[in-house]
């Protein structure tokens, strides 16, 4: 049965140059099945996937029931089984219409199946398209999969996929006394792992209790490393909807920790920053409208003053420099009327430490914060290249 849940409408990626900036060779571990039908052949099999988890035109769920393999449950991360659901609403378990099949959210108050979930399975097998970046939440999910697996004696199995921000490792390191459901693990904001190299670390280092028990096997992308950059042919998540956007988002996310809007419900989130209060400070302009992934925006139906980062992927990545930039929001704090309004709690949790809001008040600047960090990511590429599975940018 032909399986349409995914967006019909492909990722598209705002830039001329695309084939000067993407290798095409580049494949998903799901777009081989050689490589790993024969790891499910007569197991009971769970899912977790999205809308990402595609192979060509087709969902990995499709491919695996072709192909005669027992899918028993889906599991679905944030944004739902569609990937349609705005950030953090929440997401109810439901039945899949087309196959019959229980889909069971890992989002909210539910974030790790149960043994009773994964009673009737044999093995969990993680597709989703990440794009690298700690507080984006599929990489907290796959975590808790893991931790279940392990605890009730399961297989788990990484379909490994491209890190569109895997050439470069860069931003705070997250501190022990602030871990979340947006950061988990004390790891930089840009992490540059694959989820399979991720995966390993994980249980190579016991990060999570049990893993060191987790039988845990990764399928390797094809033709990846991390010096090459991959176009997503699925936007993850709503308000990714273009390769600027995935460039942009490690900076700019942290404005979700501010009053300050990242233009939802414009046609261009996570591309540009403004608020009202702005009026007169900044270029740019936009009206916050609700639609689909934005159904109730910062700011709607008013008018925000602001800046756009860029219009298409190339101008995004020649104003990071494969890095991660305070600069935005340095300007907008020191714009913002009220400065003691400015951070709000979750800044904290976004960010990974208290120090960068401390730093940002007291005016530090922005090539000294960078240098306040340099020794914490020198200490995680230790770790970090004990599991990468691909060539390293710096190599």
């Amino acid at each position: 049965m032909k399986y349409l849940f995914f967006w019909l409408v492909m990722f598209t990626v705002c830039t001329g140059n695309a084939q000067q900036l993407y290798d095409g060779s580049i494949k998903p571990a799901d777009a081989t099945p050689a490589k790993y039908l024969h790891l499910l052949q007569g197991k009971s099999v769970g899912l977790i996937i999205n809308q990402t988890s595609r192979i060509g035109d087709k969902n990995l769920l499709d491919l695996l029931l072709e192909r005669k393999v027992n899918v028993r449950k889906i599991f679905v991360p944030e944004h739902g089984f569609r990937g349609k659901e705005d950030a953090g609403a929440k997401v109810d378990n439901s039945t899949d219409s087309a196959t019959g099949l229980p889909v069971i959210s890992l989002y909210g108050k539910h974030k790790q199946p149960t043994a009773e979930d994964i009673k009737d399975i044999d093995v969990l097998v993680y597709d989703l398209q990440d794009v690298g970046v700690r507080f984006y939440t599929y990489i907290s999910t796959m975590e808790y999969c893991m931790t279940a697996c392990a605890e009730n004696h399961k297989q788990f199995i990484v379909l490994d996929r491209p890190n569109p921000n895997g050439f470069y490792v860069d931003g705070p390191v997250l501190t022990k006394d602030n871990k979340s459901f947006v950061g988990m693990q004390c790891v930089p904001v840009v992490y540059g792992m694959t989820a399979g190299e991720y995966a390993r670390m994980l249980k190579g280092e016991n990060l999570a209790d049990k893993l060191k028990t987790l039988d845990l096997q990764v399928v390797k992308c094809i033709n990846y490393n991390h010096k090459k950059k991959y176009e997503l042919p699925v936007a993850p998540s709503p308000n990714l909807r273009t390769m600027a956007a995935v460039y942009a988002y490690p900076s700019l996310c942290l404005f979700e920790g501010t009053p300050i809007s990242v233009g939802r419900g414009t046609p261009l989130p996570f591309q540009r920053f403004g608020c009202p209060e702005f009026e007169g400070k900044f270029a740019d302009s936009f009206i916050p409208k609700s639609s689909e992934g934005a159904k109730s925006p910062p700011f709607e139906n008013k008018v925000c003053y602001g800046e756009v980062i860029g219009k298409d992927a190339k101008e995004v990545l020649e104003k990071l420099g494969s890095r991660f930039k305070l600069n935005w929001l340095i300007s907008a704090y020191n714009a913002y009327p009220v400065k003691d309004k400015f951070f709000t709690g979750f800044f904290v949790k976004l960010c990974g430490t208290a120090t960068l809001q401390q730093q940002i008040t007291s005016g530090v600047s922005e090539d000294a914060i960078r240098a306040s960090w340099k020794s914490d990511i020198k200490a995680f590429k230790q770790v970090r290249k004990k599991y990468l599975l691909y060539e390293d940018f710096e190599k």
